[in-house]
């Protein structure tokens, strides 16, 4: 779907020839006797930084003062 589309100069405008013009060819495909159009969609997150002397720098591993095991206790599931 490219909702949040990284480029900088892509073309942000979806034309409405275009629109119609899938809609009619995944119709012609996909679409069930009842009129309904199945969908699915595959969502991948993806998250990039690049360190910078301002950002916090982490922990030490073990520098912990809770356990995850504890707060698992005190709100994770009863499973």
């Amino acid at each position: 779907m490219g909702e949040t589309n990284a480029l900088l100069q892509r073309n942000t405008i979806l034309k409405r020839e275009t629109a119609l013009a899938t809609v009619a060819i995944y119709d012609s495909m996909f679409a069930a006797e009842d009129g309904t159009i199945p969908a699915t969609f595959q969502v991948i997150y993806m998250t990039g930084w690049r360190d910078h002397p301002s950002q916090q720098r982490a922990k030490r591993r073990g520098s912990a003062t809770v356990s995850f095991q504890d707060i698992q206790k005190q709100f994770g599931s009863e499973s």
